[in-house]
């Protein structure tokens, strides 16, 4: 039986039930029989004889990994595409990010609007009333210039400040069905991943409106699959006795984590997490080719090398995030120190960040939807991202009691619920099984949930969590990998368990479907809104 190293260097049996054991170093699933997939030997060796013998069978064979996910990718693209205009209007936060990534095309930092702006560029004819005076925004510049890519292709209105994050959101999916793939050494366990990450309407909302959570979900993401890959790839020149060589994995996870932080401050809190992830998996990799003592070992060999591609090189691209407000000359505070030359302007820039900081750290306006991080796993407080009301007889609404349009940003309830389950799993597998793939997830949700917990008076909302989701949906998807039963286990084993997490994961689409119309604004009744409230603390 395979054995592989968990975060904390230990090892232990790999695999939950219903999944490939764990590779060697190479990374790639076998197509060859043995001991680590009894009962497949014979099948998977006539398979690889028919790709020695024909070349089309190799290419099936080869490319097969991305039909699933890029299938799953166009499913999630569809729903967060379709209608990505409606409504016409700013949603929620969207009143600050689109404007703020407008002003910045036009003059590299962040302007002043007037209060009836929002009016002024809904309009027909549009005006855009962007003044050059500076104002004070709390969050850096790399997000809204990522938003500022579809404004400057569809221009100022709700399509094109919403394309990039419907995108983003989109090419979510397809990292989030590989980096299954690669982690559970299971095609359809990635790929049942990426397809519960399409349909969770937390998700979905967030990728179809301008917030920079999407933005900051697809570059943690990014990071995460990076580092993933680098352990595989540091394991083979280990087993090869090369020693552990270049990185380019793990630099270019730092580049992710560089450009997180310059999107939303809490991207550092992946750089805490992901870096002491990727050093103990180096511990564990050295004690597993025979190092004598590991932890020595890595802390001499590894730990230097992690820290300069976790650390020192996400803080040099943060700052370069910045360049706009650098190179402009109107910014907020670019002039706060008297001088000039780069000592004044650098003293001006920090300045500036100890504002976002006191701004971030001691926000208390109370809010109709904040809540508190203890209920965001299980979606006890949404928020309502948008609301209109129609009434009877008005834009073809024929319901007694009117219609309405809503967007609330609600994790799918039986996906996020599973899924909770799926963490106490993930714990188990973790804490006694020594399954190092479950303690990745359980990391990566705890440094994206976690240290919210330390901010019990500040006004925050369950929508953050959408940073959490693809990993939420990892671990779901391994629970129902135990679920389907291990390999090697009898047809009908195989049957019972196929059925229990198809009819799981049937559940949970049809659950999305129900609330699809409050993800998407779609018109319902007031009485059909109203049987979607399930708790009263999502009205």
């Amino acid at each position: 039986m395979t054995v592989a190293a968990n975060s904390a260097g230990t090892t232990g049996t790999a695999g939950p039930p219903g999944t490939a054991a764990p590779e060697g170093p190479g990374g790639a699933e076998t197509l060859h029989g043995g001991p680590d997939r009894p009962g497949l030997g014979p099948r998977l060796d006539a398979l690889t004889a028919a790709a020695r013998r024909n070349p089309l069978v190799a290419w099936a064979i080869r490319y097969a990994a991305w039909v699933g996910p890029v299938a799953i990718a166009l499913f999630a693209g569809v729903l967060r595409f379709t209608a990505l205009g409606h409504p016409h209007d700013f949603v929620f936060d969207e009143t600050y990010y689109p404007k703020d990534a407008w002003s910045l095309l036009q003059q590299s930092y962040e302007g002043t609007w007037p209060d009836n702006a929002n009016a002024k560029i809904l309009a027909t004819p549009q005006q855009i009333p962007l003044s050059p005076a500076a104002e004070f925004i709390a969050h850096p510049q790399l997000g809204k210039w990522i938003i500022s890519i579809g404004e400057a292709l569809y221009g100022l209105n709700p399509f094109g400040w919403r394309f990039m994050t419907a995108l983003l959101g989109t090419v979510v999916v397809l990292i989030t069905c590989r980096i299954g793939r690669r982690l559970f050494r299971s095609t359809l366990i990635g790929c049942t991943a990426g397809l519960l990450l399409a349909v969770d309407g937390l998700s979905v909302v967030l990728s179809r409106v301008a917030l920079l959570d999407g933005v900051l979900t697809f570059f943690v993401l990014c990071a995460f699959g990076c580092l993933l890959v680098d352990r595989d790839k540091a394991r083979e020149r280990l087993a090869a006795g090369l020693g552990r060589g270049w990185r380019p994995w793990r630099i270019a996870a730092g580049v992710a984590l560089g450009c997180a932080c310059g999107t939303k401050w809490n991207g550092a809190y992946f750089i805490v997490g992901f870096g002491l992830l990727t050093v103990l998996w180096d511990a564990g990799a050295r004690r597993r080719y025979g190092a004598k003592s590991p932890y020595p070992n890595m802390l001499l060999r590894d730990a230097p090398t992690a820290f300069a591609s976790l650390v020192i090189l996400p803080a040099v691209l943060y700052v370069s995030s910045w360049a706009g407000w650098f190179m402009s000359d109107g910014g907020w505070d670019r002039h706060w120190a008297p001088g000039s030359g780069f000592g004044p302007t650098m003293r001006s820039w920090l300045h500036y960040q100890w504002q976002m900081w006191q701004f971030n750290t001691t926000l208390t306006s109370p809010h109709t939807y904040q809540s508190n991080p203890w209920s965001w796993l299980v979606m006890a407080r949404p928020v309502s991202m948008y609301w209109h009301t129609v009434n009877t007889g008005a834009n073809g609404c024929t319901a007694n009691g009117g219609c309405t349009q809503d967007i609330l940003a609600l994790g799918t309830p039986l996906l996020w619920w599973a899924a909770c389950a799926a963490l106490v799993y993930a714990v188990y597998r973790w804490g006694f099984r020594r399954d190092w793939r479950f303690g990745a997830v359980l990391c990566a949700v705890a440094s994206g949930w976690l240290p919210w917990l330390l901010y019990q008076d500040r006004t925050v909302f369950s929508f953050y969590m959408v940073v959490i989701a693809p990993y939420m949906c990892l671990a779901l998807a391994g629970m129902l990998g135990a679920v389907l039963g291990p390999v090697g286990c009898s047809p009908q084993r195989r049957v019972t368990g196929g059925i229990a997490a198809g009819a799981l994961v049937l559940a949970i689409m049809a659950c999305f479907a129900y609330f699809y119309p409050i993800y998407t604004a779609e018109q319902i009744s007031m009485s059909a809104w109203r049987a979607r409230m399930w708790w009263t603390s999502w009205i």
